[in-house]
C-alpha cells in the first residue's frame, strides 16, 4: 500500500539542507486532536456496483458480498470516505497547516507506513456514510533507512445512518530523505512451500542513483515471502498460478491462503500465456520516471480463469479493444530487469 513520492533533484538537495535543523516539537504537537475533517460526507452511499468491482478486482468471492442480504466488505471502509481527484470540501485548514510547517521544513517527502481499522457494524447497500478525522499524533522527530522525518496519525471516525461504523487509523511518515540515497529493493526470503515452487532468486538490483545523463528506472517490485516464488518464475520466463491443494482453486495475485477455503496449503501451475483483454485504461497523465504515455494497461483474463494487470504491447494504444487475444511475453525494461507484458496477437488488433 506504500508509495514514496519522487522528487527532483534541486528539492531533494533542498530538503536535504533544510531539515537539518529541526522543528521544535511543540509546534508539531499542538495539531494534536485538532480536526482534519468535521461532518464530512461521503461521496457515494454504500452501493453494490463498487462492491462488486472491489470483489472482482481483489478476486473475492465470499457470498456475503452477494445477494439481496449483502454486505460490503468490511476493508472498504475507508473507499467510503475518499474525496476521488477533485477531494473534499469538509477537509479543515489543520490538516494543510501541518503539512505546510513540515514542508517549510524540508520534510517534503512522504510514504504511507500502515493502517489499522475496527469494525463496529456491516455495512449495506444504501447506507449513507458520514465521518469526522482528527490529527491523532505527531510523533518526534525519527530517523528512519528513508531519511528524518515525522511520523502522523490521523483517525477516522465513520458513521453509517448516523451510528459508528468503524474506526480508520491511517499512519504515514513525513521525511527528508538521505542525501544521495539509494533506494534498495526488498530481499527475497525463501518462499513458504519451497518444495513445490521455483527457488527464490534474489530480487531485482536496486536502481542506482539517477544522473542527468542515465535514464530513470522502473520502479522495483516488493518481493517477500508471500510472493517470491512468482517472481523466481518470471526470471525464468515462466508465469506462476498459485493453486489450492485443498479445493484446487486457482489464485491471483499471490496470496498466503486460499479465499475460498482458507487452506494456507498450495502449489503452482504455469500459465499457457493465452489470455483475452477483459478490461483496459490509457494512460496519459500524470507522467512518471521510466514510462511513455500514452500507454495502455489491461486487466487481462488468463485462459485458466485467472485475471492479473499488465501493460499491453505490440498493438496502438488506441487499437486495444476488450476481447482483444494476447500472449504472454517478457518484456526487457532495463538492462537489470523484465516484466511480463501482454503482447497482442498476431491479426487481434481491434
Amino acid at each position: 500500500m506504500s508509495e514514496v513520492a519522487q522528487e527532483e533533484p534541486a528539492t531533494a538537495a533542498r530538503t536535504a539542507r533544510t531539515a537539518e535543523t529541526p522543528l521544535p516539537y511543540e509546534r508539531l504537537k499542538a495539531f494534536e486532536g485538532q480536526p482534519a475533517a468535521t461532518a464530512a460526507v461521503g461521496k457515494d452511499p454504500v452501493n453494490a456496483p463498487m462492491v462488486r468491482h472491489w470483489c472482482e478486482a481483489m478476486g473475492d468471492a465470499n457470498p456475503a458480498y452477494q445477494g439481496p442480504d449483502a454486505i460490503a466488505p468490511p476493508t472498504m471502509l475507508q473507499a467510503w470516505t475518499m474525496g476521488g481527484l477533485s477531494g473534499h470540501t469538509d477537509r479543515s485548514g489543520a490538516f494543510d497547516a501541518l503539512f505546510a510547517l513540515l514542508d517549510g521544513a524540508g520534510y517534503t517527502s512522504v510514504v504511507a507506513t500502515d493502517c489499522e481499522q475496527e469494525y463496529l457494524r456491516p455495512l449495506r447497500p444504501g447506507d449513507e456514510i458520514t465521518f469526522d478525522a482528527v490529527i491523532e499524533a505527531v510523533s518526534e522527530r525519527k530517523t528512519t533507512k528513508l531519511g528524518v522525518g515525522h511520523f502522523v496519525t490521523t483517525r477516522m471516525d465513520v458513521r453509517a445512518g448516523g451510528e459508528p461504523a468503524g474506526t480508520h487509523r491511517f499512519r504515514i511518515l513525513k521525511y527528508a530523505p538521505h542525501a544521495g540515497q539509494a533506494r534498495q529493493a526488498a530481499p527475497v526470503r525463501e518462499a513458504p512451500h519451497a518444495r513445490q515452487n521455483p527457488p527464490a532468486v534474489p530480487a531485482p538490483p536496486a536502481a542506482p542513483a539517477a544522473s542527468a545523463s542515465s535514464a530513470p528506472r522502473r520502479p522495483r517490485p516488493v518481493i517477500n515471502r508471500d510472493n517470491a516464488g512468482f517472481w523466481a518464475g518470471v526470471a525464468g520466463h515462466r508465469l506462476l498460478i498459485q493453486r489450492c491443494t485443498e479445493c484446487r482453486t486457482l489464485r491471483f495475485p499471490w496470496l498466503p491462503g486460499c479465499s475460498r477455503c482458507g487452506s494456507p496449503e498450495w502449489d503452482t501451475v504455469e500459465a499457457s500465456g493465452a489470455g483475452t483483454v477483459f478490461s483496459y485504461v490509457v494512460l496519459h497523465h500524470p507522467p512518471f520516471p521510466a514510462f511513455d504515455p500514452p500507454y495502455a494497461v489491461g486487466l487481462i483474463e488468463l485462459a485458466e480463469g485467472v485475471r492479473m494487470v499488465s501493460n499491453i504491447v505490440g498493438v496502438p494504444h488506441d487499437r486495444v479493444r476488450i476481447g482483444l487475444p494476447v500472449r504472454l511475453d517478457f518484456q526487457r525494461v532495463d538492462e537489470e530487469f523484465e516484466l511480463p507484458v501482454f503482447r497482442a496477437a498476431a491479426g487481434g488488433e481491434g
